[in-house]
């Protein structure tokens, strides 16, 4: 973006909070301070959002606290060979293939000039300068995948060099403080919700270290009240009350000073009665105003002491292992294969070939039965009309997602929680599954086709919640507590895409996809133990680019695999399979596979028609062990960045729906978009508002008080880190735009969208200080990479 004063002189906007700053952008040249220094681990950080830190600042993952990720030394080091073997002699089949199309295809604008491949095709009088300079060609276009490479860079995978680069970083890592947002004298919490002459007893006595004097917190303790949001604070207006209350920065909005019959003058909090009654009748309760799926301190607490106690999950796993003994003997030692059989049949005549047969009717009786059958699940339904908004690590955050329903996003997950963390009782793990009660209703149901047989839209919600593990008896623990701790879950996903090094070590995530076998038992026994609630998948496309293995993993998970049919299980139950078309090697570089995503829904095709075609008849399956309504359904994933795109998809691949991801960080209205079937020009005021909305969605989330807005102010230069890079629909010479086109320097149409448009992120602090004013003393941010390579935290 570049300085748009020449454009617009006449207009210089002021900051609401500090008039003498101007919001305009310093003239082009101005030095700038920039500084992308790593992030430190902090103790509400969930366990991939920690392993996300250790990835992208190059430590050592032995220092880190993750010890709930195991390691594979042996596994990292082959990786490690074939990763730089395919780098030097492989070019995909797909990617090819795409590199030649774009290559062929020249678009010609109105205008006459040609779009070239990776750039954003501007309005030559939006331009900062002309075509073919010399600083249009400095212009720096960000490489989305070089920070997540750097990792490998700094883990000893390239040459000697590398080595003293991870010394260097694990150094800065260590120092670098992320900062804080304390009050100066912080008040006892025995005080902070009570009347000045009325205080709760302090456990600590006189030996409290905290202040108890109200009158001395406010006018010492505690900076002054903002005024943002007309001064009334976002939480009261909503609940009635504050949970935080004195400590409350807008607190002046539900206070009062009351006179005495001894003739003291005494300092209330007031409650708004109706308000409060309306929350409580929502299940808003005391702390949280519209949030579900809230665990109570005790639950975590029996978690974390191992009380809670999970008999499905462990009879489950106990048969699982037994049985796998039993097939392998079965299989591999104590008779002849089918093929064998097959080979010796003219040999042996028909009374041969049947006496074999008979031998394998009475191995596979000898199997043990499995101690119970999976619960038959509740219908789901995915279409034309439910937009999927994808799990995405940190920016999923449960402000966000409410903002993408409040846009026209229909389904929505939580931010990916690792499996044993939350057997464990982790605080960290357990807070990304609270929802909001917006996720709550049903998504929108207008299909008039074929659909799945006694679906209730009336009884469907958007929210589900995504996990991920290595082992099977992690998987299945996770979600026996889950399904138990958490009633408002519209589906459980199992993560198999993550393409984060340390969770793809420890044989989570994308590793999954290199032992399908195992995979299939993960997701039948988490299909066992989940109740009603339906299982679901999330994949890639394979670990390698140019062996793609999901089309035979996508044909095991909806028949069942070779292992499966030799007992009778048949498919493995999964309800839906989401597709993102690139490898885990290929990360977020070049473009999503959609041809490829195609033939595997081709795959799905079948297999519903199959279902179909047995309905009932004496050959259908048991309803209990298959998807709701024998139907499994396919979702696409990769590069959806405009209505256009998603009904290409819908049409061409022919997928159920399409899951958005990076797209809706950068622009949340693509939601209306499909909706609406046009591109949005929305203005920059229209922006700021959605800006306005996510801060008064976090602090009714994180707290109205120091400590809350600061966090409010971290997740919101989160997200404009990505919005940021969002080029007005207004301004491009060629449409659709593209996720993977980088813009040259730009002039908006006002400062304002010059603003809205910076990548210096103290232009991003000053954005949100429109709403959370002045950030604290202490507060500090800097973007987690160079320029705007966000792209490893998004699954999409």
């Amino acid at each position: 973006m570049a300085d748009a004063s020449e454009a617009n002189p006449d207009e210089n906007p002021m900051n609401p909070l500090e008039p003498s700053m101007s919001l305009r952008k310093p003239p082009q040249g101005t030095f700038r301070e920039e500084a992308h220094p790593p992030q430190p681990q902090l103790p509400e950080d969930s366990a991939v959002t920690k392993a996300e830190k250790v990835e992208r600042n190059g430590s050592n993952y032995r220092d880190a606290d993750l010890s709930e990720i195991e390691q594979s030394p042996a596994k990292r080091i082959k990786l490690g060979k074939e990763g730089a073997r395919l780098g030097e002699s492989e070019v995909p089949r797909f990617d090819e293939q795409r590199a030649q199309e774009s290559d062929a295809v020249a678009a010609k604008t109105t205008s006459g000039h040609a779009r070239q491949k990776g750039i954003a095709p501007v309005k030559p009088e939006f331009l900062a300068y002309p075509t073919g300079s010399k600083q249009s060609r400095d212009t720096v276009t960000p490489n989305d995948d070089a920070a997540e490479t750097l990792s490998y860079q700094q883990d000893g995978r390239n040459g000697q060099a590398s080595a003293k680069k991870k010394v260097k970083s694990k150094g800065q890592n260590t120092s670098r403080k992320f900062g804080s947002s304390k009050d100066a004298v912080e008040l006892c919490m025995s005080r902070a919700t009570s009347s000045e002459f009325s205080p709760k007893e302090c456990r600590f006595g006189t030996g409290c270290k905290f202040e108890h004097d109200i009158r001395r917190y406010l006018k010492e303790g505690k900076r002054d009240d903002l005024s943002t949001f007309n001064g009334l604070c976002p939480v009261w207006s909503v609940k009635g009350t504050c949970n935080v209350g004195w400590k409350c920065r807008f607190a002046g909005s539900h206070m009062q000073e009351r006179d005495r019959e001894d003739g003291q003058r005494e300092l209330i909090l007031i409650e708004d009665g109706s308000r409060k009654a309306s929350s409580d009748h929502n299940g808003g309760g005391s702390s949280e105003a519209g949030v579900v799926n809230i665990v109570g301190t005790q639950q975590k607490m029996e978690l974390m002491k191992r009380k809670m106690r999970t008999p499905q999950a462990d009879a489950y796993t106990e048969w699982m292992d037994k049985s796998a003994k039993e097939l392998e003997k079965q299989l591999h030692k104590g008779r002849k294969s089918e093929f064998q059989i097959d080979l010796q049949d003219g040999q042996k005549g028909g009374a041969g070939l049947v006496e074999d047969k008979v031998a394998i009717e009475d191995a596979r009786a000898q199997y043990t039965e499995p101690p119970f059958l999976p619960s038959e699940k509740r219908r789901i339904y995915f279409g034309p009309e439910t937009p999927v908004l994808a799990p995405l690590t940190t920016q999923g955050n449960l402000p966000f997602r409410r903002l993408c329903v409040s846009l026209g996003a229909q389904i929505t997950y939580s931010e990916m929680a690792m499996g044993l963390p939350l057997i464990q009782g982790q605080k960290s793990e357990w807070a990304l599954m609270k929802a909001h009660e917006s996720e709550m209703t049903p998504p929108a149901f207008t299909s008039k086709g074929c659909i799945v047989a006694e679906y209730d839209n009336s009884k469907d919600f958007k929210f589900g919640a995504q996990i991920a593990a290595n082992k099977p008896w992690q998987a299945c623990k996770a979600t026996e507590v889950l399904t138990a701790l958490c009633p408002h879950l519209r589906v459980v996903d199992l993560n198999c895409g993550c393409p984060i090094d340390l969770v793809f070590r420890s044989g989570a995530g994308s590793a999954l996809m290199d032992v399908q076998a195992k995979l299939e038992k993960i997701i039948r026994g988490m299909n066992a133990v989940s109740g009603d609630v339906p299982i679901t998948v999330k994949i890639r496309t394979g670990t390698k680019d140019g062996k793609p293995t999901a089309q035979k993993l996508v044909e095991r998970l909806a028949f069942g695999g070779h292992e499966a049919n030799e007992i009778g299980e048949g498919a493995s139950g999964v309800a839906a399979i989401t597709l993102h078309g690139r490898s885990r090697q290929q990360r977020y570089t070049k473009s999503a596979d959609w041809q490829y995503i195609s033939e595997c829904a081709a795959l799905i095709e079948s297999f519903n028609k199959k279902g179909d075609d047995l309905a009932d008849t004496i050959q259908e399956a048991d309803a209990r062990a298959q998807p709701a309504g024998n139907k499994v359904y396919f979702v696409g994933n990769g590069d959806c960045y405009s209505h256009v795109d998603y009904n290409d998809h819908l049409q061409n691949a022919k997928v159920d729906s399409v899951m958005i991801a990076r797209g809706a960080l950068i622009k949340p209205w693509i939601f209306e978009e499909i909706e609406k079937g046009q591109y949005l020009d929305k203005s920059a005021s229209e922006r700021l508002t959605y800006v306005e909305q996510f801060a008064r969605f976090g602090l009714e989330t994180w707290g109205s008080d120091e400590m809350g807005i600061g966090t409010t102010r971290r997740f919101l230069l989160e997200w404009l880190s990505f919005a940021h890079r969002y080029v007005p629909v207004g301004i491009l010479e060629h449409l659709p735009p593209s996720l993977q086109d980088r813009p040259p320097a730009w002039r908006g149409r006002s400062d304002l969208e010059n603003l809205l448009g910076s990548d210096n992120y103290k232009d991003w602090i000053k954005i949100s200080e429109m709403f959370l004013g002045p950030a604290h003393k202490d507060f500090s941010f800097a973007p987690k990479h160079k320029s705007n390579s966000y792209e490893i935290e998004a699954e999409g």
